[in-house]
């Protein structure tokens, strides 16, 4: 590899580089910072910003746009020197003054009220490149605003066509939405036909915008960031994990953004994630209440409740704990150590929900999510990506733009890339298997499964054809949950031989601990533990509220099978308290005391049972285990997409007006198509 590096020297020193590279990007790779606005490392090349300049000596007698120019392209100095390159000689400067003159002929004055303000990359390069006063003494130009949806505000007067919005949701997202009209001066960016966004990755365009001409509309005027509590979290949302960034201020979560991890989420993150901050202020329980004999619902103590419980369980001891969707693992592990010790069950697997326990190959896959980009053919079986993990979906686009055959198996659906519809139920494979099974010999292979078949009533012989399937072309597997809390549930065995109906049949208490999409049955006790007014406090008996996830430290085990750590990010509200809190608060109530007082002291014996999951951010290689035992009948059920919304899916989104308006929109939309 370092025989075919080239030789170029920048600002005087030296190096070797890919000749693929760009200009920018080499001297990037020496932290040389070159400014820039249309230029994205994820996104094409536009090149029409040039503020990006450099010289190139013995080269054009005028600055060089770097984002645009490869190093393969220079030629070597009159006695064969490396080509020179420099940043920062006069040419350069004033080039780029030039260039910032012109950026801000037509930009208001608008800096102390806009909500980019101390973020703005165009603030922070005309910091360096700008003058304090301007020679252009006309009117400046003005653009109307466009309604792109409650989402996203414009203020186009500031936009300085560096088309990054336009660039990914055409090549990102994979809906193309947003275009630029006009030229010269006259140039704006706008929607076609004037129609509103309807992506779900739309709130990314807001980072991406290196000026305020794009911003957070239900952010807008609330905060600055010099103002908010900055905290590493995980999103819950879905399983995927993206790794986001919370924005605090007091108790109050302002905002949450992106973080970069190219393995997961790269710097994207889906609108459901992004906003759905409005749902933790709302429907909150803040204090526990026990039902009375009229059946109503009443406020009382924490003691009281536990007293409640504590007498319940002295008559009937068959007790049984439900693992809701966004529930962290240390909660789950202490969860189970209590219900074992009183002679309960736990499950995870919600309404029936077919998850072999002990095989990690299949319910976390054998591959990190990273190989999507990898792979030379995908099959999606009984999944619709857009919906169950959007980053994810943009991420298989991304390949797919690379040459990557995308194949599904179940319901068609918009994906955002072109894909073979295969069929829509089992009997697909085994024709794949026996007709075309020469074509994919020496290729790299990728399954991914979705909810649509971990559902299904027959989901454990259908994951024995999938996995027949798998062995018969050499391929990986990446399982699609939609439960953040999923993988790391399996991990701790948190399941019964019983299953899901069966254990609810045989209890006379279930610890409801944040499951709000299945109704339990009413001649059942149900203990509620969770942070939201949503269906599975409507049942309960006796409520206990609980911290929502920026609420409380935690671990999350994301569908690769990648424990992760989310960090405490603003207080609770009311008397609620910490998930694992209340467990080990409730053990001693029952005198059946879990032998650890702090969190650090659980995580230490969580590590010492179950050491993989110490290994933070690292995706472990599982074992593959064969069976291949399976009737003929499972061949012929159709698959079913397991979201019909994606935006209410659980009770923090459905708390949500933002949610509730992007449902709505969605449904319209969905209805216009059909009409």
């Amino acid at each position: 590899m370092e025989n075919n590096l080239r030789k170029i020297i920048i600002d005087d020193e030296e190096i070797g580089v890919n000749p693929a590279m760009t200009i920018l990007q080499a001297c990037e790779y020496i932290d040389k910072e070159i400014p820039r606005f249309c230029y994205h490392e994820r996104l094409s090349i536009a090149g029409n910003c040039r503020m990006c300049l450099v010289e190139v000596v013995g080269g054009p007698p005028k600055p060089m746009a770097s984002c645009a120019l490869q190093v393969k392209d220079l030629r070597p100095g009159p006695n064969g020197e490396p080509p020179t390159i420099k940043t920062n000689s006069k040419m350069v400067k004033k080039a780029r003054e030039g260039v910032m003159e012109f950026l801000l002929i037509n930009h208001p004055l608008d800096c102390p009220i806009c909500d980019q303000g101390g973020e703005c990359d165009l603030q922070d390069q005309a910091l360096t490149y700008g003058i304090d006063f301007s020679r252009y003494i006309e009117p400046k130009r003005a653009v109307l605003d466009m309604d792109l949806g409650p989402l996203v505000e414009t203020h186009m007067t500031r936009c300085i066509s560096c088309t990054r919005c336009v660039r990914f949701i055409t090549e990102v997202a994979g809906i193309p939405e947003m275009g630029q009209i006009g030229r010269g001066e006259n140039s704006e960016i706008t929607s076609y036909l004037g129609r509103t966004l309807e992506s779900e990755l739309q709130g990314n365009i807001i980072d991406l915008c290196p000026v305020g001409a794009l911003t957070s509309k239900p952010y807008a005027f609330t905060a600055r960031p010099w103002e908010l509590s900055k905290t590493n979290s995980i999103d819950v949302m879905d399983a995927l994990g993206s790794n986001i960034r919370i924005d605090s201020k007091g108790k109050k979560i302002m905002r949450i953004i992106p973080r970069n991890h190219d393995g997961i989420n790269e710097e994207w993150l889906s609108d459901k994630s992004r906003y759905i901050w409005d749902g933790l202020n709302k429907q909150r329980l803040d204090i526990p209440y026990v039902r009375d004999d009229n059946g109503r619902l009443k406020p009382c103590s924490w003691n009281e409740a536990f007293d409640v419980i504590t007498h319940k369980l002295n008559k009937s001891p068959n007790i049984l704990a439900l693992a809701g969707d966004l529930i962290n693992i240390e909660t789950l592990f202490s969860a189970k150590e209590l219900i074992s010790n009183l002679g309960g069950k736990t499950e995870c697997r919600i309404a029936d929900t077919c998850i072999p326990p002990n095989d990690r190959g299949l319910y976390a896959g054998t591959v990190p999510i990273s190989e999507i980009s990898n792979s030379e053919i995908i099959f999606i079986i009984g999944s619709n990506p857009r919906v169950e993990a959007p980053v994810l979906n943009a991420r298989i686009r991304n390949s797919w733009l690379k040459g990557t055959e995308v194949n599904l198996i179940g319901e068609k659906s918009d994906l955002t890339y072109e894909y073979n519809h295969i069929g829509t139920n089992l009997s697909e494979l085994e024709k794949i298997t026996k007709s075309k099974k020469r074509l994919f010999e020496n290729k790299r292979i990728l399954i991914i499964l979705g909810q649509g078949i971990f559902s299904r009533e027959d989901g454990y012989d259908a994951l024995e054809v999938v996995k027949k399937f798998k062995e018969s072309l050499n391929a990986d597997l990446i399982s699609l949950h939609v439960a953040a809390s999923r993988v790391g549930a399996m991990d701790l065995n948190f399941v019964s031989d019983l299953g899901f109906s069966s254990s609810i049949e045989w209890s006379d208490i279930i610890l409801n601990i944040g499951m709000d999409e299945y109704d339990l049955p009413k001649s059942k006790f149900v203990i509620y533990q969770g942070s939201h007014g949503d269906r599975g406090a409507n049942r309960a008996d006796v409520i206990l509220p609980s911290c929502a996830f920026p609420e409380e430290s935690g671990i999350y085990v994301n569908t690769e099978g990648r424990p992760q750590l989310s960090l405490k990010a603003c207080e609770k509200i009311g008397e609620a308290r910490e998930n694992w809190a209340i467990i080990r608060a409730l053990s001693e109530k029952l005198n059946c005391s879990l032998q650890y007082n702090n969190l650090i002291q659980l995580r230490e014996k969580l590590f010492l049972e179950h050491p993989h999951l110490s290994l933070f951010d690292e995706v472990k290689k599982n074992n593959w285990i064969n069976s291949f035992k399976y009737p003929k009948e499972c061949l012929t059920l159709d698959f079913k997409n397991f979201w019909s919304d994606h935006y209410l899916t659980n009770p923090i989104a459905r708390s949500s007006t933002i949610m509730a308006e992007l449902s709505k929109n969605k449904q319209k939309k969905i209805n216009k198509k059909v009409n």
